[in-house]
């Protein structure tokens, strides 16, 4: 077994005051434990950064996972958690008959949630890593796959002679697809990146200027026969600070997860007990402490924010025009940072129609969330550069067909008096025309190979298998959700409470519906203001509702869309408070010891959950890559063009600033085209053909990962069984990895090798 041998000297280099600490605080002395080959998959395991490659390899990474002796910030977090569970079930009876507590004391107890979500991540980074003892260039290679390309471009701006210099470098980059120039705050979303860079200069520059030291730097022995490195602590250090900003957003996620709950379940009980499901669930719920730099790191807590306010948009009688402002804010926040958000949003347009349709929603109200939606899409498209993905998504052709229908609503109705087929045309016609008219305005726009959310699920539900569609679909994250999920929601009673609350809505609603089909009417506006008198109203109900189907279909065809579904489960959990729900129930047992009971069981299974979490010791090394990264550095130019796997690609770029040609940002459809011809080495076409390929390209070294050769995530994931599907002609030839392996030339030279990297010259 191999321990945790790295070992901070305690001599500091001619420093006096000591500095701030990385948010990443570094056990001093030795661990024991190793953390194994962790699978990309396995959410609840703290799965590495992943990408849409069918063979996501570590990279030789010595990564250590075995129970070791707490840290003081892991004992703290025990005792806090613990503390936070009393004082949810001691002073349940005061919260039950003060609902209406004031504000300040949601706010303090959201912050305290807040700061234990930060810490609780920050604590499983470090443990994950070692990340407070890694060296610079160790730091850039644990940002593996697409969050080394993110990463890259923080670096670019932060090392920069200015800020506005290194943004127009990354606005003019030559780099990520050579020869090509590309706009990469469009390509990429990069706005979190220029905002956390921005942030970085200016703070660096402010504490330079009133003399206070921002980082401390150590001599760390490795071990293992390696070097000794230098290891920098402190918020002055480019990695640190950029790790903390994302932390701290996702603090703030849970303080808005405690006022979501506080506010749809009209308790704060509401709200701790939706806090304690995302615990108790933590690992199905996010990967961030896994995967800070990824694009839903930053998005999904604009998310929660905006899921918050159209809860409240929907519940108050009269919206103020600060609420919609509001909303156009969280809505620019959640989709600039990532390509996918559209289509969340989309989902969102799909449970408020058909609650139009029925009458739960008021005309009036549906026409100002549309238009402030559509103002958002152009704010997006402004700040995106003319990005035309905004304008022909699922989302924007939704919010068309949506008024389109609202406005001729009358001349529809006319075409069948019944009610019931009424909404079946309604309906039709949303869900026609928002197809029609998608693929219509991909056309015009021409982003019509441009891979999408919904590209991914129609493949799957139609078994349609191509070279693109496997490149994603064989990576674990986009696979089918496992069938242990739904076992470990049961675990936690997550998903039993979420069940028997959706079957109390449902004998709430299913009545109003049947009466609005017998007498072919709608809500009035009378029932409408009854009902917002409720707590919490109906609107609500069927709203979380139809969102929490929505995003179980997601999650189920697409594991990594969990970070949707586990925390809206967390949220519907409260309404376990709803006396509207269970008030029949509180009338013959006490609302406190009901939930003291459901927390008391709840909490067996969460709390081994939080252990398992906690237990995972690490630390990372990665000797191989680095040894690679240390050759291109000195043995070729920097002009030197690369190609090979993503993942590593976007190493080569972050950390020797080398031109590359493919990168894990698989989404274009051009890049998908470079990437294919590069991943033709593991193919079985001749060596002078992918030769020939490569140099059209300008490659000038192939880095050759001799795994990806023979290693397949599950059947029919292999490189060469995908490139039997795709280049079924040449099924009986021998894969040219093989060949490549024992001797490349003529058309390829060997210049380095490994144990697990060979970098050939294209001759």
């Amino acid at each position: 077994m191999v321990v945790q041998t790295r070992n901070k000297h305690k001599e500091l280099p001619s420093k006096a005051a000591p500095a701030p600490r990385c948010p990443v605080r570094g056990r001093r002395g030795m661990g024991s434990g190793e953390r194994g080959a962790l699978t990309e998959d396995k959410y609840h395991k703290g799965a590495r950064p992943s990408t849409p490659v069918p063979i996501l390899l570590s990279g030789g990474g010595g990564g250590r996972k075995t129970l070791a002796r707490g840290s003081p910030l892991r004992r703290l977090l025990i005792a806090t958690v613990r503390r936070l569970l009393c004082l949810a079930l001691d002073k349940m009876s005061v919260l039950r008959h003060y609902r209406s507590c004031s504000w300040n004391v949601t706010l303090f107890l959201g912050a305290f949630v807040g700061v234990l979500h930060w810490a609780h991540l920050t604590t499983l980074f470090e443990n994950d890593r070692h990340f407070s003892h890694l060296s610079t260039l160790e730091r850039e290679m644990t940002f593996r796959t697409e969050m080394g390309l993110y990463y890259s471009y923080y670096k670019t701006m932060i090392e920069a002679p200015s800020f506005f210099r290194g943004l127009w470098m990354t606005m003019n980059d030559r780099l990520t697809e050579f020869p090509l120039v590309i706009n990469a705050v469009k390509r990429f979303h990069l706005y979190p990146e220029v905002i956390i860079a921005f942030w970085y200069r200016l703070y660096t520059g402010t504490m330079d200027l009133i003399g206070i030291q921002t980082k401390v730097c150590w001599n760390v022995s490795r071990g293992q026969g390696l070097n000794p490195v230098e290891s920098c602590e402190g918020l002055g250090d480019p990695a640190c600070f950029y790790i903390t900003v994302i932390f701290v957003l996702n603090g703030l996620m849970m303080t808005l997860f405690f006022i979501y709950g506080t506010y749809l379940s009209g308790s704060q009980v509401g709200g701790l007990i939706t806090v304690l499901c995302y615990f108790f669930n933590h690992g199905e719920s996010t990967r961030v402490m896994w995967t800070p730099p990824l694009r839903e790191s930053f998005s999904y807590p604009f998310h929660v924010l905006q899921m918050l306010l159209i809860t409240h948009i929907l519940r108050s009688r009269q919206n103020h025009k600060k609420d919609f402002i509001a909303l156009i804010v969280s809505n620019v926040a959640f989709m600039l940072p990532w390509q996918f958000a559209q289509f969340i949003l989309f989902t969102q347009m799909a449970s408020l129609f058909p609650m139009y349709v029925v009458g739960y929603i008021e005309p009036y109200k549906l026409l100002k969330i549309i238009f402030v939606n559509m103002v958002s899409i152009i704010i997006c498209f402004v700040l995106m550069f003319g990005n035309r993905t905004y304008l022909s998504s699922y989302f924007a052709s939704s919010l068309i067909v949506t008024w389109g229908i609202m406005k001729k609503r009358s001349k529809i109705q006319k075409l069948q008096s019944s009610g019931f087929t009424f909404w079946l045309i309604q309906c039709f016609l949303w869900w026609s025309g928002t197809i029609i008219l998608k693929v219509t305005l991909s056309q015009l726009f021409a982003v019509s190979d441009h891979i999408q959310l919904s590209d991914l699920i129609t493949a799957r539900i139609l078994r349609y298998t191509d070279f693109d569609t496997l490149m994603y679909t064989c990576a674990p994250e986009f696979d089918f959700m496992e069938k242990e999920t739904p076992l470990r929601y049961t675990k936690t009673l997550l998903l039993p409470v979420v069940v028997v609350i959706s079957y109390l809505i449902s004998r709430k609603v299913i009545p109003d519906i049947l009466y609005m089909l017998s007498t072919g009417e709608t809500f009035s506006r009378k029932q409408l203001e009854r009902d917002e008198s409720k707590n919490p109203p109906t609107v609500l109900l069927v709203f979380h509702e139809l969102q929490l189907f929505a995003f179980a279909i997601l999650a189920i065809f697409i594991m990594r869309l969990k970070l949707f579904l586990t925390p809206h489960m967390s949220v519907m959990a409260s309404l376990i408070c709803s006396k509207r729900l269970f008030g029949r129930l509180f009338d013959r047992v006490r609302f406190e010891n009901f939930v003291f009971a459901l927390l008391t069981v709840m909490s067996i299974q969460g709390w081994l959950n939080l252990q398992s979490q906690w237990s995972i010791i690490g630390e990372f090394s990665n000797a191989p890559q680095e040894e690679l990264l240390q050759w291109i550095r000195q043995n070729t130019r920097p002009d030197a063009v690369f190609a090979g796997a993503m993942p590593t690609m976007a190493s080569v770029k972050l950390s020797t600033l080398r031109p590359i040609v493919n990168h894990p940002h698989y989404e274009d459809g051009g890049l998908r085209a470079r990437t294919k011809i590069v991943y033709s080495v593991y193919s079985r076409k001749t060596a002078k053909e992918v030769r020939d390929k490569l140099l059209q390209l300008h490659v000038n070294y192939y880095i050759l990962e001799e795994a990806w050769c023979v290693v397949r995530t599950k059947p029919g994931c292999s490189m060469l069984e995908i490139w039997d599907v795709e280049d079924p002609m040449n099924a009986a030839k021998p894969s040219l990895c093989s060949i490549l392996v024992k001797d490349g030339r003529p058309y390829f030279t060997s210049m380095f090798q490994n144990s697990m990297y060979r970098v050939f010259k294209v001759n």
